[in-house]
């Protein structure tokens, strides 16, 4: 039995260590595709619900308002709804402080027009030309009788923002090789690989392409490149499509999500040389004659009717013209196509068309039990029932509200393997194959529905996938999910698994069991919400998803299904803006609410459904610990933390974050206050490491990345080594410093040093191209690593070894040979620590193991099965203790899934306890001396840099 529903299917995205969570945009800035538990909305603090008519709602890193509701201001009716907008703005600017409102610079995004006349124009700022990312105003008015009047305003429009260019340092070329870098990195995973005998290394293999320069909102505003990285996961063959901003000035990546929308946990297509557009053929037909009526037997047993095409050839196609009107155009009007993409590759179909699909081309119009089995039944039949649902509700056309095409291809699968997911790629819906105990996953009208309705968000308020606002965009899809199965298929919501998502996706469990959420789980911010990185789970999109949609679902029960759904779509249509939040989701709903003329029992029954989960400005204040907090808001991500000899050293922004990161050190006791080591120059200082003596950083620029080192005691800072490409895992003790490199001519990661002394430089395994290293520890000039290597076969053997780059000797530790994975290291004065993993089937256990430091005596730490066996994926040593960060598999999402950290003695007496109780995910664990470890915490809402001299025990 599984003790959650907040699950996500197999195929997750792989993880990198870093938090970065907080308040405002600085939360989402911060992210570098590593921690962000909230991505709070960009004035959550200040946000509150709807106010009264003619009321306003102030935006707190902006002059501009968040909500203003209840006008009734005329504007010019002739003209475009745009131009009468921004004539708005400008003749208001004492209330909007907006000062340029020219087309240049608050360019129209679009105008939705809804029953009544009402018309939301969406306005897209721009600084000097160049797009803010999340920085959307809407302006929303009435047309009647030849009069247009402005009735509320609502959205991001950041007024702080300062730039003395937006011309970058970084070229394209660099920020591209950056941004693939940092991907291939973050999906790198925490142990290092051999393939099966007489197989080739897996290579992740992923390609960048440049979109438009970026400011993102943090401050005064950082410019950046926005860089896509496609490809796939090589550890399991899932499709990755990561937007990556690299900072325009450094070159260090700020930020970095994945744009893949699953129903499960984990760009304009282009090249669909196949039925990408209507059929020629039919341009001289009436829309009546493009109809072949067929049926089809649904996964459940119903049969029902198929809309199919036939082409000049005879050949039926799934195609669906029914929805246009008898005289439109064959290439007007909406158009639902099924592609056949059974045995295609996942990786192949995001964000491109695999190579010659078709579509499904049944023989008959009576499809057999091949077209049921597929899913192409359900996924066809089901596209109409969203279509019918949203147009006959909102009078919205298709998911993209000017009836455009619907794509849906069925059956991709997972490195030849089914894949249990399904995704919307930003131009089409892509369901995997079923297999083993799950269907195919258009098999459930809800999935079908929640992808479908990522269009109709990505169209409307473009939430940005990650964070809060990204929790929000699943929420959303799931409500509108739901209502649409429910009402498709004719159940109650007074039935008990009305709630259910996924339910009929299984072929032996029933649904309860079954389901991968619950709208009905009662999730609250205060016992539910979790801190998430984002590299597993976009920041939590899908385990705080719920909590959103709990408080929709509880509204929808209360007011009945017509009326929610009216006011949620409004809110999502009109007042919801990409960097929202759950508090501005709130405050939408609300003022959509009044807009629609609930009475004030109906008003009240609204703010009572968010209130019950705990959805209320400053929510996120009351989020607890049990951990002494050395700094708080430290506004960063992916940097790491560095501690050794009672010392700390770790990046830090300012309070917006707009501040490129630099290095501050302190002690670890807490005491004292923290000192700026690096050089507040503009570039970004990051991966930060000391060991009591001597501080040690990478500074990102766009020339180059540079090695830096400053003793503590003081002195200048000076460059120890440069590269051009990616770094990570920087370690120093004494004279040396080592670090992992990133090759970009080889794919491949080699662990490099130094001796600040001496200035010898080198690689530890020779840097060979068929060589790998890296998770490196260091200790009086002992460098520890993981390794891949070919034997005198060629077959590729794992390894950990001990350079000893004094004497140049090199010492293989105790390791299998029939090892699969091996993990981070950590030297201490007498020995090893390293991961080993030796079965994949056990879903991600490892050992813990240790030897002496010439591979004597070794001890197994914790086992890799049994009571103290654990997920283990990166750990921490000093003499007295192992700290490992336990991440249990990513098949379902709940408190106890999170990473969490561990603590056990050097020899595994007394099995491991947990470090900390602190609900949300605890990343980037170092240790210090004694049984002190410190790390970058988020459960607050904040990245606190956090530490504990001793493990809080059982939880």
């Amino acid at each position: 039995m599984r003790t959650s529903v907040r699950r996500r299917a197999a195929g997750s995205q792989g993880r990198r260590t870093g938090v970065v969570v907080g308040q405002g945009i600085a939360a989402l800035l911060a992210t570098a595709g590593l921690m962000a538990t909230a991505m709070p909305a960009a004035h959550a603090d200040t946000a509150a619900a709807a106010p009264a008519a003619s009321d306003t709602t102030p935006g707190s890193e902006t002059d501009t308002p968040s909500l203003v509701t209840g006008l009734h201001e005329e504007v010019a009716a002739s003209g475009t709804a745009a131009d009468a907008a921004r004539g708005h703005l400008k003749a208001k600017k004492g209330r909007y402080h907006i000062a340029d409102t020219s087309a240049k610079d608050l360019t129209s995004v679009g105008t939705t027009t809804e029953k009544g006349g009402k018309e939301t124009v969406r306005l897209q700022q721009k600084y000097k030309g160049v797009e803010v990312l999340g920085g959307q105003y809407l302006v929303r008015m009435t047309k009647k009788g030849g009069k247009r009047a402005v009735t509320g305003t609502s959205g991001n429009y950041f007024t702080k923002l300062k730039l003395d260019t937006v011309t970058p340092k970084v070229s394209e070329k660099t920020a591209i090789e950056r941004a693939v870098g940092a991907v291939s990195t973050q999906f790198a995973g925490g142990l290092l690989r051999a393939p099966a005998k007489g197989e080739k290394q897996a290579e992740a293999e992923f390609k960048g392409s440049a979109g438009d320069v970026t400011i993102l909102p943090q401050g005064t505003g950082v410019l950046t490149r926005h860089i896509t990285v496609t490809g796939t996961n090589p550890a399991d063959g899932s499709p990755v499509q990561q937007e990556v901003y690299i900072d325009a000035h450094s070159g260090f990546p700020v930020m970095q999500y994945s744009g893949i929308k699953t129903f499960g946990a984990t760009g304009t297509a282009s090249g669909a040389t196949e039925g990408a557009a209507a059929p020629a053929d039919a341009s001289a037909a009436a829309a009546d004659q493009l109809v072949v009526k067929g049926s089809g037997v649904r996964y459940n047993g119903q049969k029902v009717d198929i809309n199919l095409y036939k082409d000049t050839k005879g050949l039926l196609q799934m195609i669906d013209y029914s929805k246009r009107a008898a005289d439109d155009s064959p290439y007007e009007g909406p158009m639902i196509a099924t592609y056949d993409a059974r045995g295609r590759e996942a990786g192949s179909a995001s964000g491109v068309w695999p190579t010659g699909v078709k579509y499904f081309q049944p023989a008959t119009p009576d499809l057999g039990e091949e077209y049921t089995n597929s899913g192409a039944v359900d996924a066809h039949w089901a596209a109409g029932k969203v279509y019918d649902y949203y147009k006959n509700h909102f009078g919205r056309k298709s998911l993209d509200g000017k009836d455009g095409y619907i794509y849906s291809l069925v059956g991709v699968v997972q490195n030849g393997q089914p894949y249990n997911n399904a995704f919307w790629d930003g131009s089409k819906m892509v369901y995997g194959q079923g297999g083993g105990d799950y269907r195919t996953f258009s098999a459930d009208t809800d999935v079908v529905g929640h992808e479908m309705t990522h269009g109709v968000v990505e169209h409307t308020a473009n939430l940005v996938y990650a964070g809060q606002s990204g929790a929000m965009n699943e929420a959303l899809a799931d409500y509108f999910g739901n209502a649409i199965d429910l009402e498709a298929n004719g159940q109650s919501m007074n039935d008990p698994d009305a709630g259910l998502l996924g339910e009929d996706l299984c072929t032996t469990l029933s649904p309860r069991e079954c389901a991968l959420r619950d709208l009905n789980d009662g999730a609250t911010t205060s016992k539910n919400f979790i801190g998430a990185t984002y590299g597993g789970d976009n920041g939590g999109v899908h385990l705080n998803s719920t909590i959103f949609s709990g408080a929709l679902w509880d509204m929808r029960q209360d007011l009945g299904a017509e009326l929610a759904d009216q006011i949620v779509y409004r809110a999502l249509s009109a007042y919801m803006t990409p960097l929202d939040g759950f508090t501005e989701g709130r405050a939408a709903v609300i003022a959509a609410a009044q807009e629609l003329g609930v009475t004030k029992a109906q008003l009240k029954i609204v703010k009572r459904s968010f209130d019950a989960h705990g959805i209320a400005p400053g929510w996120e204040k009351a989020l607890g610990v049990d951990t002494d907090t050395i700094l708080s808001k430290v506004n960063i991500a992916g940097t790491g933390v560095g501690a050794g000899g009672g010392k700390y050293a770790v990046s830090r922004s300012n309070e917006d974050g707009s501040e490129p990161y630099s290095v501050w050190m302190g002690n670890t006791t807490g005491k004292g206050q923290p000192q700026l080591m690096s050089a507040n120059n503009g570039d970004y200082n990051v991966y930060a490491n000391t060991d009591g003596k001597t501080v040690v950083w990478a500074d990102y620029s766009s020339t180059g990345i540079y090695i830096m080192a400053r003793p503590v005691k003081g002195g200048i800072a000076k460059v120890v080594d440069g590269i051009g490409s990616d770094v990570n895992g920087l370690v120093v003790d004494g004279d040396w410093v080592a670090y992992t490199a990133f090759n970009p001519q080889f794919g491949v990661t080699n662990v490099r040093y130094v001796n600040m002394k001496t200035g010898e430089t080198g690689l530890v395994d020779g840097g060979r191209p068929y060589n790998i290293s890296g998770l490196a520890s260091i200790k009086d000039g002992k460098i520890a690593y993981a390794k891949v290597a070919p034997d005198a076969n060629g077959n590729m053997q794992l390894g950990v070894e001990v350079f000893d780059a004094v004497t140049g000797t090199k010492t293989q530790m105790p390791v299998a040979g029939d090892v699969m994975g091996v993990g981070q290291t950590a030297i201490t004065d007498d020995g090893v620590f390293w991961i080993e993993d030796k079965d994949l089937t056990d879903s991600g256990k490892a050992a813990v193991r240790r030897a002496n430091l010439d591979g004597s005596n070794p001890v197994t730490v914790t086992p890799e099965a049994g009571a103290d066996s654990l997920y283990a994926y990166t750990l921490t040593a000093s003499d007295d203790a192992v700290t490992i960060t336990n991440t249990p598999p990513a098949t379902w999402w709940a408190n106890d899934t999170m990473a969490k950290l561990y603590q056990v003695a050097p020899d595994g007496k007394g099995g491991p306890q947990r470090m900390s109780c602190n609900r949300g995910e605890q990343a980037l664990g170092v240790a210090d001396e004694g049984q002190r470890v410190l790390w970058l915490d988020g459960t607050t809402g904040y990245t606190n840099l956090v530490k504990r001299d001793r493990p809080a025990g059982k939880c």
